[in-house]
């Protein structure tokens, strides 16, 4: 069963890289993620500036060769709160969203895989998380929890598991009545084994692509948690909270809010371009759609 687990793997990772290798917008967002996931990983060895440290002797100083862009209301490089700011916002939009695949996508299989009163209650409780706006529900569990991190990784992979479970349980409707399924059945494996070793690699290609596709989502929700007030507490640097505080000051120093701005447009459309490549890579059949 592992071995056929393997395979899987290995036949979706060979596909996913033959369509790397012919898409050129797929290299570019693939690029541009890289060297910003790269560029909050080695942040300290970018800048000389602490994040929250302040000056103020360098207050709203427009961009020039000390500080490639300039600097915030308080004298804070803001160069430097973006790239640490960056590694705030990815940690929490992977983390977030990883965790939703993996609950959002075992619900989704359950409740496909055993149908009846068990498929029912799993989606029922779904739809009712999805009548709510995603960035409403996601200010309803900070509202409640409190503003932190933890909270915030919370908060969006609740209003992300919704969008997993149903895309899990679609195929698995269909990918339970084949034979290999009856034969399973016959020799007697677990439901269990079943839903692991021969389910999941069916439905797996599918949810990666909705999860590469919400973390840029979920980039989107941190941002507008934060510009609201509902994110990690100042002075910790992230995009939102820097686009905040930069739109407090626009007027003066514009240059705050669009930088960061600019970051997060970059970093979702680059998602945006891997999820396409990955889409083509698991259906090859929605190619150039």
């Amino acid at each position: 069963m592992i071995n056929t687990l393997a395979l899987n793997v290995k036949t979706a990772t060979v596909s996913t890289y033959q369509i790397l290798k012919s898409s050129k917008l797929t290299w570019i967002g693939t690029l541009i993620f890289v060297i910003v996931t790269l560029m909050a990983v080695f942040a300290p060895y970018l800048t000389p500036y602490d994040p929250i440290s302040q000056d103020p002797l360098a207050v709203l100083q427009e961009p020039s060769a000390l500080h490639w862009m300039g600097t915030d209301s308080y004298g804070r490089d803001v160069w430097t709160r973006m790239l640490y700011g960056a590694r705030i916002s990815l940690f929490i939009s992977v983390v977030a969203v990883v965790a939703a695949m993996i609950i959002g996508g075992a619900l989704g299989i359950v409740a496909g895989y055993y149908g009846g009163r068990v498929d029912m209650m799993i989606m029922r409780v779904m739809d009712i998380m999805l009548s709510f706006p995603t960035l409403i529900m996601g200010l309803i569990v900070v509202a409640m929890l409190g503003a932190s991190m933890t909270n915030l990784v919370i908060a969006i992979a609740l209003t992300v598991i919704p969008k997993f479970a149903r895309v899990a349980r679609a195929p698995t409707l269909s990918v339970k009545k084949r034979e290999y399924i009856e034969a399973c059945y016959a020799l007697g494996y677990s439901d269990i084994r079943i839903m692991v070793f021969h389910i999941l690699p069916n439905v797996f290609g599918e949810v990666l692509v909705i999860g590469s596709l919400w973390i840029a989502t979920a980039i989107r929700i941190e941002a507008s948690l934060s510009f609201i007030g509902l994110g990690i507490k100042p002075p910790t640097p992230t995009w939102g909270g820097i686009i905040r505080e930069g739109f407090n000051n626009f007027l003066d120093a514009p240059w705050i809010a669009t930088y960061a701005g600019l970051a997060v447009l970059v970093v979702v459309f680059s998602l945006n371009l891997i999820g396409d490549g990955v889409r083509d890579a698991v259906d090859p059949k929605l190619r150039g759609e």
